[in-house]
C-alpha cells in the first residue's frame, strides 16, 4: 500500500482541504488517516461514522497513596520535573509528571505507584471514501507523536487490499510530523505566499530530506502575492521540488468547508487542479 502524507509547515495553509479533495478524486481504493491529532478535522469534510473507539494511554502517571504516605518529602526532592508538591499534603501535578518513576524508586514507604495515563482516543471509522483511522489528543498532553504512531498502526490494520494510505498530517516539524511522514513514500507539502509560510516550508523540507520521502508542493492562494509565490517557486526549483498545483484564492473553498464538503464537490476554480493531481503525483513517483 502506497503511503502519501499531506502536510504543511504552517497551520492554516489549507492542508486538510487539500487532503479531503485528494481523497474525493482518488480513483483507487484507499485508507484515510487523520494524524493531526491535536486538531483532528478531516471528518468534518469527509463525514465518517465511528465504528470503534479505544482509549490511548501514554506515559505513566505517579499516584501517591495517602494511606501509606508519611509526607517525608523525599519524593519531592527526587522529582526533576517539580511534579510533586507539598501544598496541602503530598500530591502529584498531573501536567508536570513525565512518568519517569523516580518518586516510586526513592519512596521508603512504597506509597507511590505508576499507573497508565489516559491521554486521548483512537477511532476507527467508515466513510464513503474509505475506512478512516483518526485520533484525538487530550488537551495538555505532550505525547502527540505516540498517538500519531498508534493512528497509523490502526490505519494499516484497516488495509483490505487498498492501494493508497492517504495521511492528513499535522502542521509544523515536531514529533507528530515526524511520526506522520516516517516510512511514507511521498509528502505533499501545502504552503501559501506569506513570509511565515515560506520560513516554515524551508524547515519542513529540511526534516523531510532527513527522513527520505519524496517531496512535492502545492501553493495555495497563490494569487494573493505574486512576488512571494515567485519566491516559493524559485526555492522549489533550487531544491528540485516539483510544484504540482497552484490554487487560487477562492471564496468557494470557504463555502465548501462551511457545508462540510470536499472542495471537489463544488464548481469553484480552486477545485479544477485536482482533476489531474493524482496523475501528476503518480508521474513524479514513477521517475
Amino acid at each position: 500500500m502506497r503511503q502519501i502524507a499531506v502536510v504543511s509547515g504552517k497551520g492554516g495553509a489549507g492542508k486538510t482541504m487539500v487532503a479531503a479533495a485528494l481523497a474525493d478524486v482518488n480513483p483507487r481504493a484507499q485508507v484515510l488517516a487523520d494524524c493531526d491529532v491535536e486538531a483532528s478535522n478531516l471528518e468534518f469534510l469527509i463525514p465518517a461514522e465511528k465504528m470503534r473507539e479505544e482509549t490511548f494511554f501514554s506515559l505513566d502517571l505517579a499516584f501517591i497513596d495517602p494511606s501509606l504516605c508519611q509526607e517525608c518529602g523525599i519524593c519531592v526532592e527526587g522529582c526533576a520535573f517539580n511534579a510533586i508538591s507539598e501544598n496541602g499534603g503530598i500530591r502529584v501535578e498531573e501536567m508536570r509528571c513525565e512518568g519517569c518513576g523516580v518518586c516510586g524508586f526513592v519512596c521508603p514507604h512504597d506509597a507511590v505507584t505508576m499507573e497508565p495515563r489516559p491521554s486521548g482516543s483512537i477511532f476507527r471509522s467508515h466513510s464513503n471514501l474509505g475506512p478512516m483511522a483518526h485520533g484525538r489528543l487530550k488537551p495538555g498532553s505532550g505525547t502527540s507523536g505516540l498517538l500519531v504512531h498508534e493512528v497509523r498502526k490502526r490505519a494499516v490494520q484497516l488495509d483490505d487490499g487498498e492501494e493508497i494510505l492517504l495521511i492528513d498530517g499535522p502542521p509544523g516539524i515536531g514529533c507528530a510530523l515526524i511520526s506522520s511522514i516516517s516510512g511514507t513514500e511521498a509528502v505533499l507539502a501545502v504552503t501559501e505566499p506569506s513570509l511565515s509560510a515560506i520560513h516554515d516550508l524551508r524547515r519542513l523540507v529540511s526534516v523531510c530530506r532527513k527522513l527520505g520521502p519524496r517531496v512535492m508542493l502545492i501553493i495555495n492562494r497563490h494569487d494573493l502575492d505574486d512576488g512571494l509565490t515567485a519566491e516559493i517557486e524559485e526555492y522549489a526549483c533550487a531544491e528540485g521540488i516539483p510544484v504540482l498545483a497552484k490554487l487560487p484564492f477562492d471564496p468557494g473553498v470557504v463555502e465548501a468547508v462551511r457545508k462540510g464538503l470536499p472542495v471537489t464537490r463544488t464548481l469553484c476554480e480552486a477545485a479544477k487542479p485536482f482533476s489531474t493531481l493524482w496523475d501528476l503525483i503518480d508521474a513524479e513517483l514513477e521517475r
